[in-house]
């Protein structure tokens, strides 16, 4: 071993071994299966493969898979189908080639939860959903989630890796004391006689997820702003699910895994929801999308059972790439089969979310709302920055800016109106 502060060594040849090995790399294999059982008709998905965006001279695909559990309705979530993708889009920047686009993704996809929310409340309509919204680039995987469903990931080594969080105020309290500082009230239903049963709700409206889209009639500080978590697999691959909160509120993430193991992904989805129907019955809608990511000389088989952990070792934390390196001259070079983590953030303040630094600000126009994207004139934005502790030393043009629209939305999410 080597001593604190020296560095190892690798030989040139294994050097170019590994570069033209980066540079042969091909994008996985993708498939997969969804399956649901129905009882209000709110949950809806979005399957979307090869997509293709122009890149330099030619394009390039991408995979598009949501999950929306509508609630008090279905309008929500219908809308957030047909318009959250193209928000998303059209506030990326154009022509980037892939590091630049999948280092843009996160904060287009805050710009396009916010304005798919802004844009719904203003039909009017009072229901709500939650979202879990995945794209795959290549083999990064980027999960932006509001809400209770969930998504996790399974590597081909048996790594398990949560990709979304969960908003339910019984069991986040942060999100709890958000809520509070804002000016809502979290509590439980108030049975009479000073009894209270069922989770922790905020009031008004008695809604128990503290982010979503939509929801107008509860409060403002239900945020539409996503957790997004961003991770590079290794080229092994590995097995997706995304499910409602009908199957999390029954299996484990270990069980619905080990339930399918073996299967295709549209059987496996099957699977998924009758083990969770069959274990508490169908009291809520319940669906389920499985995602086998492959390698693309590896043909669509069932995954080999993971190595079983030991005693005391939960494989939630993403493990980071080893800094150091044990090549020798005669030993062939292998990149770790691991899951790198490359982006998370779950914070709900706006100017925490959009705000960038060098280089990726250089990817946004300055004058254009950083949500709807409207052009607007040099002095007419309002910063992201402005009421926050940047904003002593706040210069003309420094952004990202907001319409005046988009910041009273801003305003009202923060507790500010």
């Amino acid at each position: 071993m080597s001593s604190r502060g020296e560095h190892q060594t690798v030989p040139l040849s294994v050097l170019l071994k590994r570069e033209l090995a980066i540079e042969k790399i091909e994008d996985p294999v993708i498939v997969h299966g969804q399956a649901s059982h129905s009882k209000k008709g709110e949950d809806f998905t979005l399957l979307k493969t090869e997509c293709q965006r122009a890149m330099g001279d030619g394009f390039t695909t991408f995979s598009v898979y949501g999950l929306f559990d509508g609630h008090n309705g279905s309008a929500a979530a219908i809308y957030t189908k047909e318009n959250l993708l193209n928000n998303v889009l059209s506030a990326m920047p154009a022509d980037l080639n892939r590091e630049e686009w999948i280092a843009a993704l996160p904060r287009a996809l805050v710009a396009g939860f916010v304005k798919t929310d802004k844009d719904f409340q203003q039909r009017a309509k009072t229901s709500g959903t939650t979202v879990t919204f995945v794209i795959i680039e290549g083999w990064v995987i980027t999960v932006a989630s509001v809400g209770d469903s969930r998504c996790i990931f399974e590597s081909a080594e048996g790594g398990l890796y949560y990709l979304s969080a969960d908003h339910r105020l019984e069991c986040n309290e942060v999100e709890r004391e958000r809520i509070t500082a804002c000016g809502g009230e979290v509590g439980r239903l108030n049975a009479g006689g000073g009894a209270e049963i069922g989770p922790l709700r905020c009031w008004p409206g008695g809604l128990c997820l503290s982010r979503s889209i939509g929801d107008m009639d509860v409060g403002e500080f239900i945020v539409p702003v996503p957790y997004v978590k961003q991770v590079k697999l290794s080229t092994a691959g590995g097995r997706m699910i995304i499910s409602s909160d009908g199957v999390w509120d029954v299996l484990s993430a270990e069980e619905a895994l080990d339930c399918c193991r073996g299967m295709p992904p549209d059987a496996a989805a099957a699977q998924i929801v009758k083990e969770a129907v069959q274990s508490k019955g169908l009291r809520d809608d319940t669906t389920c999308i499985v995602v086998d990511i492959l390698p693309p000389e590896k043909p669509a088989a069932p995954l080999p059972p993971p190595k079983k952990p030991g005693k005391g070792m939960f494989k939630s934390m993403f493990r980071k790439k080893n800094s150091g390196s044990s090549s020798h001259d005669k030993e062939e070079y292998m990149e770790p089969d691991v899951v790198e983590e490359l982006f998370e953030e779950g914070s709900a303040i706006l100017s925490e979310r959009l705000d960038t630094k060098y280089p990726l600000c250089n990817m946004f126009k300055l004058f254009m709302c950083a949500i709807c994207q409207l052009e607007m004139k040099p002095g007419e934005g309002i910063s992201i920055l402005a009421g926050t502790s940047n904003s002593v030393k706040l210069r003309p043009w420094d952004g990202p800016f907001l319409c005046s629209s988009c910041q009273e939305k801003r305003e009202a999410m923060e507790g500010k109106r």
